[in-house]
């Protein structure tokens, strides 16, 4: 079974008994790209929209950020440590020596 026959079974089955939320970053156009039968995509969107709400949200991606953010302070660890030396000898880092040219 294709996966736009299968969710379309699935739609089916809970269109006007159970509620459904579906997510997607592609706008509806491109459905028929991914599910590649265009007939059924439309039956399938048919259902789908039918007594519906439609949230479109556009903004930065809050996945994308988080991740940026846990790099950014990984980057910020990794300086920090760099930097710290060894405090028995007072050598500072083979970073520190490498980067500096010392």
């Amino acid at each position: 079974m294709l996966p736009a026959e299968s969710l379309f079974e699935i739609f089916g089955q809970r269109h006007e008994h159970r509620s459904t939320i579906v997510t997607s970053n592609l706008p509806f156009e491109e459905w028929t790209s991914v599910f590649g039968n265009q007939r059924l995509t439309g039956a399938l969107l048919d259902c789908l929209t039918h007594h519906v709400h439609i949230l479109e949200l556009n903004g930065e991606s809050y996945r994308l950020k988080q991740s940026m953010v846990r790099q950014w302070r990984a980057a910020q660890t990794a300086d920090e440590e760099a930097a710290a030396g060894d405090p028995e000898t007072g050598e500072i880092s083979r970073f520190l020596k490498a980067t500096s040219g010392l």
